[in-house]
C-alpha cells in the first residue's frame, strides 16, 4: 500500500499525461461529457416544446432514474467481474445509437414523440447504470493511486469544460440547423469517444479476488456493506444525495429559460453553461491547491454554499443574475465532485471499485434523475421559484445535519488516507 504523499502532489501536470492511456481516456471522457450534455440540453428542450408542462420533464427524469437506479448495483457487479474497458465502449456506442433515435422522433413529427422520449430516456438510464460503475473502475485502472486527487480534478475540470461548451453549442446548433442535424452530430461525437477507447487505452484486466466465485446477490451486497461500514464513504454520499435531489435545478432549466427569463434554448444551454463554467474554475482551484488536509470541512461549506445559490436563482428574474446563481453552484458542486471522487478513490479497494461505485451511482442517480422528477412536480404544485428556493433551504440543513452525524467525515484528511490495492 502507498500512503498519499506531498511529492505526488507537487508533480507537474506532464507526469499525469504521460501515463499509459490516460491521455486517451481523458479524450474519450471529454468527447462524452461534451455530446451527452448537449443531448441533454436538447431532450428537455424538444419535451418542453411537446408537452409545455413542467411536470413533463419531470416525468423524463423519472423514466432515466427508474433503470438508473434499479440496475446499477447488478452494472457495480459486471464491472468487477468483466473488462470494464468493452463495458464502456458499449455504452458509448449505445448512447450514438439512442441519439439517432431522437433525430428519428425530431425529423419525423411522430404522433407519440413525448412517449418515445421518455422510452429513450429509459434507456439512456440502462446504459448508465452499466457505464457509470464501469468508467469509475476504468480510471483507478488508469490512474495510479498517488495521482489519484489531481487525477479526479482533471478529469472533473476536462469534463466540466466539455459540458460548458456543449451545453450552449447544442442549443445553438438547434436552433440554427434543426434537430434533424444537431443530434447526428452529437451521435457522431459519443461514436469518436469510442473509438478513442478502443484505440487508446490498453486493455488490463479487472482485479478479481481468487477462489470461487461468489453469488451475485452475495457480491453485490458485499459492496453494499463496505459503503455503509466507512462513515466517510456514506456519509459523502449522503451529502450528494440530498444536496442534488433537493437543490438541484437542472431539470427545470427549459422552462426558466423560456417562461421566468424568456431568453430560448440557446439561454438554456448557457445556464447549463454556467454552472460547468463554475465547475471549471473551481477544478483549476483544486488542482493547484488540493483540498487535502480540510477536505471534510470543504465539502460541508461547499454544500452549503450549493443551497444558497440555489434560493438566489429561485428568487432571480434577471438572466444576468440567474447566470451567477447557477455559476456559484458550479463551483460549489466542482469542489464537492473532487473530494467525494478522491475519497472513493481511495477508499475502495480495486477489486470492489465497480461495486462501491455502484453503490455512490445508487446516491448519484436518485439525486440527479429522481431530483428532476421531485423538481417538476414541485413546481407544477407550487411553482417554480418557490419549489427551487425550499429546495436550497433543504440543502443547507442537509450540511449541517451530516456535519453533526457523520464527524470522522467532517473531520477528514485526505492526507492522511493510505490507497488499498
Amino acid at each position: 500500500m502507498r500512503a498519499w504523499s506531498s511529492h505526488a502532489n507537487s508533480e507537474l501536470d506532464p507526469e499525469l499525461l504521460r501515463l499509459p492511456g490516460f491521455r486517451a481516456y481523458l479524450a474519450a471522457a471529454a468527447l462524452g461529457r461534451l455530446a451527452f450534455s448537449a443531448v441533454a440540453v436538447l431532450q428537455g428542450i424538444a419535451v418542453y416544446q411537446l408537452a409545455h408542462d413542467p411536470l413533463a420533464l419531470g416525468w423524463m427524469g423519472l423514466a432515466m432514474a427508474v433503470p438508473a437506479i434499479g440496475l446499477v448495483l447488478f452494472g457495480g457487479h459486471v464491472a468487477d467481474r468483466y473488462n470494464r474497458r468493452w463495458i464502456v465502449i458499449a455504452a458509448r456506442t449505445a448512447m450514438a445509437l439512442l441519439t439517432l433515435g431522437m433525430a428519428a422522433i425530431e425529423t419525423l413529427a411522430v404522433a407519440d414523440g413525448l412517449a418515445l422520449f421518455y422510452t429513450i430516456s429509459f434507456f439512456i438510464g440502462v446504459v448508465g447504470a452499466f457505464a457509470n460503475p464501469a468508467s469509475a473502475g476504468l480510471e483507478a485502472q488508469v490512474v495510479p493511486p498517488e495521482y489519484a486527487l489531481r487525477g479526479a480534478s482533471l478529469l472533473a475540470s476536462t469534463g466540466q469544460v466539455a459540458g460548458l461548451i456543449g451545453a450552449p453549442l447544442g442549443g445553438l446548433v438547434y436552433d440554427i440547423v434543426g434537430p434533424g442535424i444537431a443530434f447526428p452530430i452529437l451521435s457522431g461525437i459519443f461514436t469518436l469517444s469510442a473509438a478513442c477507447l478502443v484505440l487508446g487505452v490498453p486493455a488490463r484486466p479487472t482485479s478479481v479476488v481468487a477462489g470461487p466465485r461468489p453469488r451475485m446477490l452475495v457480491n453485490i451486497a458485499e459492496g453494499i456493506r463496505a459503503v455503509f461500514a466507512d462513515q466517510r464513504l456514506v456519509g459523502s454520499m449522503a451529502l450528494d444525495l440530498f444536496a442534488i435531489f433537493f437543490g438541484g435545478v437542472i431539470g427545470l432549466l427549459p422552462l426558466f429559460a423560456t417562461d421566468i427569463l424568456h431568453v430560448g434554448s440557446a439561454g438554456a444551454g448557457a445556464l447549463r453553461a454556467a454552472a460547468s463554467a463554475g465547475s471549471v474554475v473551481a477544478m483549476a482551484i483544486a488542482w493547484r491547491y488540493p483540498p487535502r488536509r480540510h477536505a471534510g470541512l470543504a465539502l460541508h461549506l461547499a454544500i452549503a454554499g450549493f443551497g444558497v445559490g440555489i434560493i438566489v436563482f429561485g428568487l432571480s428574474t434577471s438572466f444576468l443574475l440567474s447566470l451567477a446563481a447557477i455559476f456559484f453552484t458550479g463551483a460549489c458542486d466542482g469542489v464537492s465532485v473532487v473530494v467525494r471522487q478522491a475519497i472513493v478513490r481511495l477508499l475502495a479497494p480495486d477489486h470492489m471499485r465497480g461495486r462501491i461505485a455502484a453503490v455512490r451511482m445508487v446516491f448519484v442517480n436518485s439525486s440527479n434523475e429522481l431530483g428532476d422528477f421531485e423538481s417538476g412536480v414541485a413546481a407544477a404544485l407550487i411553482g417554480a421559484g418557490p419549489a427551487v428556493c425550499m429546495g436550497g433551504a433543504i440543502t443547507i440543513a442537509t450540511a449541517a445535519i451530516t456535519a453533526w452525524r457523520a464527524p470522522k467525515l467532517l473531520r477528514l484528511d485526505i492526507g492522511r488516507i493510505v490507497a488499498p490495492l
